[in-house]
């Protein structure tokens, strides 16, 4: 009788486990997501605390690859292992060795399967902006600072025309992925000193997001008027009309998961 190779299992799959955590960190002082040769990233330092931990080298996937200083407050990420620990013994002890800007916040096994981008069904992300002449240093990590005056009103009505299905491709940096996403929440909102911009999507292209509000900041600085948006639909091209905002003021905030009508991209 022939012997199954390790790629058919279920020897190579006996004992292994699929786990779920979700996860926030700072940005700040991380070159994204995405492992990267001799630079730090959030992939990495969660491989690294798996191995620690466990002595069993990992590959760490996440619901999204967030750029260099962006944050997230609910990131999710999957992992499959041979586990040598409890579920709360693992989560105790992952959050023991990582670095303390990056906390775990829940860790359980994961339902079969699973894919933190694959299963996602949307991503939250928020960004935002102190439109104040002074800023309290504690915030600088967090909040786009801008001092001049913003129209908040030509902001507001401009941002509400993202919520579409279309092709975005004046508003990201995609070279390689088809541009058509379908954009549910496009919302912008005051909070206190600050002006928020909250767009939930069911994926985004890269810098999507902050290419987005580098277009509202030029419609409430009164450089283009918010009907300059469907213009820039149309054209289908990255122009001055549409910079990329800095990355210190986005934050994904959640991923939600459920029943899908058609594939994540």
């Amino acid at each position: 009788m022939r012997r199954p190779s390790q790629a058919e299992g279920p020897t190579e799959n006996a004992g292994v486990v699929a786990y779920k955590l979700k996860i926030s960190y700072d940005g700040t002082n991380y070159h994204g997501w995405q492992r990267q040769l001799d630079r730090r990233t959030v992939q990495g330092a969660l491989e690294d605390a798996v191995f620690k931990v466990t002595r069993q080298r990992v590959s760490v996937s996440g619901a999204g690859r967030t750029d260099a200083g962006v944050h997230a407050l609910e990131q999710v990420a999957g992992f499959r292992i041979r586990p040598t620990l409890g579920n709360k013994e693992f989560f105790k002890a992952m959050n023991a060795v990582l670095p303390r800007d990056i906390r775990v916040n829940s860790l359980v096994k994961a339902p079969a399967g699973f894919h933190p981008r694959r299963s996602a069904r949307s991503k939250v992300y928020e960004y935002r902006i102190l439109n104040t002449p002074r800023v309290d240093p504690f915030r600088l990590r967090y909040v786009l600072h801008w001092p001049p005056p913003l129209d908040f009103g030509a902001m507001k009505k401009a941002a509400a025309l993202f919520e579409r299905e279309a092709d975005f491709s004046a508003f990201s940096s995609n070279r390689e992925l088809h541009p058509v996403r379908t954009v549910l929440r496009s919302r912008l909102r005051r909070k206190g000193d600050e002006i928020v911009y909250t767009v939930r999507a069911e994926g985004f292209l890269r810098y999507m997001v902050r290419t987005i509000v580098g277009t509202l900041l030029e419609v409430g600085r009164g450089k283009i008027p918010p009907e300059k948006v469907e213009e820039l639909f149309r054209e289908k091209g990255r122009t001055l009309h549409s910079p990329t905002a800095p990355a210190q003021g986005l934050c994904l905030m959640k991923v939600s998961y459920g029943p899908r009508t058609r594939p994540m991209t």
